[in-house]
């Protein structure tokens, strides 16, 4: 049989890629910006920093439930669909529901912000990554690597959405979430119209690979998933790994640091006073932060797909180092230390969301990967979480 070489990630590929950068949106969309930007509408980051802990380690929770039973879940595709569909009509509940007014207004908003916490993170961070596991088992580094280039843009966008939901001084909430809302929708449209589960499915092969006849691929999608209904990596077993930890703990550093500060950063960043000025001011800082994000996210996933997941991974370890002691001797009088600090954040930001896609497919079989990362991904979250 004559060997093809790996080119690109094929049509389908690039949809699925597309699909899930638009779940990452969301999953920004809907729990960051309204503690990043407004807050203060609806009862001050303290209130909603507490809603959007308690809504993650629920989605903890849900994930670590669903650890013993997502491998005999027959469409993993039908539910991130799901997800996705509820996570949109969140969005729109975050978008018209009148948050700002005290009482019963505000509080049934609350409620609908937290439910929509959760099920973006059930939406972008857990079903679909799986379904990137299964599409792209070897070239998860580089696919995740683009797929993540979503954390960097939402965030450098961040400060056009507070122009616009306090145009004119008054809050314009639904018109700001509006382009994001639709930029949702399509995604979510992608993935129902063009993703299956397998790419066998649709004629296609795992990453991308046609080494092999069509009638071979088939075969080894139909083994995959019959050996999933009997793999002993349940929960019980992956909990019990030493090795499962050594490899969870570090992703769940590099979470909590990433996602800990970004959802902080107009507050950290109002600290240094007319000191950013020089940097361009709060939009300025966002957009930098925004293009060496790109950079980082890229070059880490390429880096996860030729050297592995461990040395990727130690690479962002000691660039979180540098961005901590940076931040750490920063001041309003020494603003170029913070911004130096987010800038290392910047890099290693959006591959941080690789890593639990990374490791649970580099060091498990295919036909484990998905009840690996049903505990891999909620055990990292819960130290994102704190």
């Amino acid at each position: 049989m004559e060997q093809t070489a790996r080119k690109g990630y094929g049509g389908r590929g690039w949809l699925l890629i597309a699909w899930i950068a638009t779940a990452f949106l969301a999953y920004m969309v809907i729990g960051n910006y309204p503690l990043n930007i407004l807050a203060d509408l609806y009862g001050g980051q303290a209130t909603l920093s507490t809603i959007y802990t308690v809504a993650s380690i629920i989605g903890i929770v849900i994930q670590l439930a669903l650890g013993n039973v997502i491998g005999k879940m027959k469409s993993i595709k039908k539910f991130g669909t799901i997800m996705g569909l509820l996570s949109i009509l969140a969005l729109l509940g975050i978008m018209l529901i009148p948050g700002y007014i005290p009482g019963t207004p505000q509080m049934i908003w609350r409620v609908v912000y937290g439910v929509g916490t959760v099920l973006s993170v059930m939406y972008g961070t857990f079903s679909l990554s799986i379904l990137v596991g299964q599409w792209f088992p070897t070239r998860k580094g580089s696919v995740m690597g683009i797929a993540t280039l979503a954390f960097p843009i939402g965030n450098g966008v961040i400060g056009a959405f507070a122009a616009a939901a306090f145009k004119g001084g008054s809050p314009h909430i639904a018109s700001a979430f509006l382009p994001f809302l639709i930029i949702l929708i399509v995604g979510w449209l992608i993935g129902v119209a063009f993703i299956p589960d397998y790419p066998e499915e649709k004629g296609g092969y795992r990453d991308n690979n046609p080494n092999m006849t069509p009638e071979m691929a088939k075969a080894m999608m139909e083994e995959e998933i019959e050996n999933k209904k009997t793999t002993v990596w349940k929960l019980n077993h992956t909990l019990t790994t030493r090795d499962f930890w050594f490899l969870t703990v570090p992703a769940g550093f590099l979470l909590m640091f990433s996602v800990g500060t970004m959802t902080q950063t107009n507050a950290i960043l109002g600290q240094m006073g007319e000191g950013l000025n020089k940097f361009g001011g709060f939009a300025g800082v966002m957009a930098m932060i925004m293009v060496f994000g790109l950079i980082g996210s890229f070059v880490l996933g390429m880096l996860d797909q030729k050297l592995g997941t461990k040395k990727s991974m130690i690479i962002a370890s000691v660039i979180m180092l540098i961005a901590g002691l940076l931040g750490m001797i920063s001041s309003p009088e020494r603003p170029g230390l913070l911004v130096a600090a987010l800038i290392c954040l910047a890099l290693f930001m959006g591959a941080s969301s690789n890593y639990t896609v990374s490791l649970a497919a580099q060091y498990w079989r295919r036909e484990d990967f998905s009840t690996v990362f049903a505990a891999v991904n909620p055990i990292a979250n819960i130290i994102n979480a704190l």
